[in-house]
Order: structure tokens, then sequence, then C-alpha cells
């Protein structure tokens, strides 16, 4: 306990954490809070403390999940909120900078995505049982982050469709335009942009769980012929369909590339578009600069996983010779997204446990919490970057996207 001690009396000082050790005696950090509910632990063992001392992520993850560092009073999401409020992105904060030294060394090796392990890496997350996605997405099962354009009160479901509508203005769709969607998910954005402009949409996935979902639902609609699916991985497109498509959209996919395959990705991008082509991609993004995956989430949820900085973004797009014609940030809307799954997954516990094990539980909500005090106490945002290969190739002026998105919803 003696580590802990004092790693959380140098960390907590906004809201009041109290931790009871595997001896029964309490420990209190920080000072009571109108804005933080205060949040106690309990250890069940010396070993316990000990890991989470060492290597906070991992050890309060594995505790959390493994019952051996049980929240009695609050919830894991106010007790990462806590934790994560006081090692917030601010000019002067030692201790956050001291954290993330741990995990940097690590993380570079993590994000080589060779082909093989790219597929490994998409199965460990997505090929879950589709059952666990319907008790909490959108009809139309995005995965990504919603866009409350409206206000964080409009719902999940609203707002998923808002986003849709917002690529779709982005990509200034023509009829009879062919387009790739590059880590397609379920299908949802490549359904979508076919209904609103007819066109022709070949989505690709290293998931085979989510591939036979996107098959099946573009058969029941009637619309296999013009939206097709494949299990292929985005790398080998080029030999097949270099300069064929005149869109290409990828929604929560570049997470997965890996900075040593940044350039491969935009080159490829550069390939397969005509040279009028756009391409909108939307991605998790830093304003932080480089940093690193934390450990749990590598081991447990995005192995490979890693979301960059913009400062490591632009250089893979120069060499591509690919102008950036827009850049979005979104700040708070991926937040109020997880907010929504995270209250739907803690409506569903006992589907979700019994599709699983209160362990997976205990894991996904950890998760949860974890993802959204990123996005509200870190320096985690969304960005949608729109790319073309000429300069002349959209309007000068952005209102167009705005009279576009207008007709979609309206």
């Amino acid at each position: 306990m003696f580590l802990l001690d004092r790693l959380f009396t140098k960390m907590i000082h906004d809201g009041q954490l109290t931790v009871i050790d595997h001896k029964g005696t309490r420990h209190v950090y920080g000072t009571a809070s109108a804005l933080k509910p205060p949040v106690t632990v309990r250890f069940t063992d010396a070993a316990s403390a000990r890991a989470v001392a060492l290597n906070p992520a991992m050890g309060a993850g594995e505790g959390y999940m493994d019952g051996r560092m049980i929240i009695e009073q609050g919830d894991v999401r106010q007790l990462v909120d806590l934790v994560t409020w006081n090692l917030r992105w601010q000019r002067d904060n030692p201790v956050r900078f001291a954290l993330w030294r741990q995990a940097s060394i690590a993380a570079k090796v993590d994000q080589i995505n060779f082909a093989r392990r790219s597929k490994r890496n998409v199965a460990h997350h997505y090929d879950l049982d589709d059952r666990l996605y319907d008790l909490f997405l959108d009809p139309h099962r995005q995965y990504s982050c919603a866009y409350f354009g409206d206000g964080p009160d409009i719902g999940l479901d609203a707002a998923q469709e808002a986003k849709l509508a917002h690529i779709a203005a982005k990509l200034d769709l023509k009829p009879g335009q062919r387009v790739l969607d590059i880590g397609c998910g379920w299908g949802g954005m490549a359904r979508y942009l076919h209904k609103v402009s007819g066109a022709d949409v070949l989505g690709v996935t290293l998931s085979e769980e989510q591939l036979k979902y996107a098959r099946a639902k573009a058969e029941a609609m009637g619309i296999a012929d013009k939206v097709k699916f494949e299990l292929v991985d985005y790398r080998s497109l080029p030999a097949q369909h270099s300069g064929t498509f005149d869109r290409i959209v990828s929604v929560g996919m570049f997470e997965h590339v890996g900075l040593p395959h940044f350039n491969q990705f935009f080159q490829t991008v550069e390939a397969l578009l005509k040279p009028d082509g756009v391409a909108l991609i939307h991605s998790i993004a830093r304003a932080d600069g480089p940093g690193a995956t934390d450990p749990w989430t590598a081991k447990y949820i995005f192995p490979g996983g890693y979301s960059p900085a913009l400062s490591q973004i632009v250089p893979a797009v120069e060499k591509a010779w690919l102008w950036i014609t827009d850049i979005e940030v979104l700040r708070l809307h991926y937040a109020h997204t997880i907010r929504h799954w995270y209250d739907r997954c803690e409506a569903k516990k006992a589907e979700i446990v019994a599709l699983y094990d209160e362990r997976f539980y205990r894991m996904w909500m950890f998760y949860l919490a974890a993802a959204m005090s990123a996005f509200n106490n870190d320096g985690h945002m969304n960005v949608q970057i729109q790319l073309t290969k000429r300069r002349d190739t959209l309007p000068i002026r952005r209102d167009y996207m705005a009279t576009v998105e207008a007709g979609l919803t309206g």
C-alpha cells in the first residue's frame, strides 16, 4: 500500500477518493468536490494495490475485472472520471506525463500491424457475439462517434443518423458514382450512401462476423447488386481497383492502421481515387500530441490500436500528394456517444452477463468508462479530414456541405 499511497497523494486533489486496503484500513485522498462525487474502492489483497501503483491502467483494469478491486461507493464511471480528471491534459501536470512515459515504448511495438496481425486484431474486438452490439448500438450498428449537431440531448439514434448525413454531405456525392468504404463495419454507412445517392458501394472489412451481417442485410434489403462487401485488407485493393473510385470513406478504422503504416494507408487512398475523387477519413485523434495506447486497452480491447495526433497524420497525407480540403474537429461528440453506450450497457447488464459472464461485463464497463474519460478529461477528440487529388475538385467555399446536409436531414 506504500507505493499506492505515494501515487494517490501526488495524484488526487480535486474530488475525494477513499481506498480501503486489504487489512481494512481507510486512506482518504483529495478533498470533497461539488463537481465530482466521492468514490470508495476496496482491495482484497496487497498485490492488487501494488499492481495499480506500478502500472495504474493495467493494475486497475485487471483488478476491477477480477473482482480484486471492488467499488463500494460510486461506480466505475465515477472512479475513472475522478482519476482522469486529476490527470487531465493541461500545461502543468507532472504526474500525468510520468505515467504516460511508461506506456510509450511498448505502444510503438504494438502499432506494427502487418496484414495477418491486422486480421487477428480486428477479430479480437469485432468478432464478438452480434447480440452484444445490438444491446447498445443504434439501428445502423454504428460503432463510432455520433454527431450531436443539435445538442447532447437529441438521443443516440438521432445523432448517429445525423453523422451519416454529415459525412455524406462532405463526400459531395453525385449520381452514378462508385464509393469505397474502408473498414465498413456492419455496413450502415455503405447502405446509407447508396440510399441517398444511388451510388455503387464496396465495403471492405477484416471482420468475418461483420461481413456476414453486412451481406445478409444488403440481401434482405434487395440492394446486394449495388452494395457489396468483401473480406479484404485495404492494402491489397490497388492491384484490382487502381483509380476506380469516385469517393472513399473510412469511419473509425484509421485508429487500427498503426503509425508505421500511415504512409501506406494514404498512398493507397491516393492510388484508389479517380483524379477528381474525394475521400473522407473519420478518426479518433489527439489534441495533446503523439502519445501511447494504455497497456490495458492494448491487451484487452484494441490490440494494435492507436489514436494519432494530427501532427502524425498530416506528414503522411503530404507524402501521398493529397490535398487536405477540410478538417473538422469534434471535441465532445464522442464523450456524448459513449455516455449513451455506457447507459445502455448498464441497463442491459443481465443480458451481457448471460452472453458472457460477470468478468466480461466489468471489463466492458471499464473500457467504456475509460473511453468516455479520454474525451472528457484527456486530449482525445475526433477529426474528419476531407482529401482530394486536385485543388479544384470541390467548391472553394464550404457552404455546399451545409446545403447538402440540410437536404438530407430536412
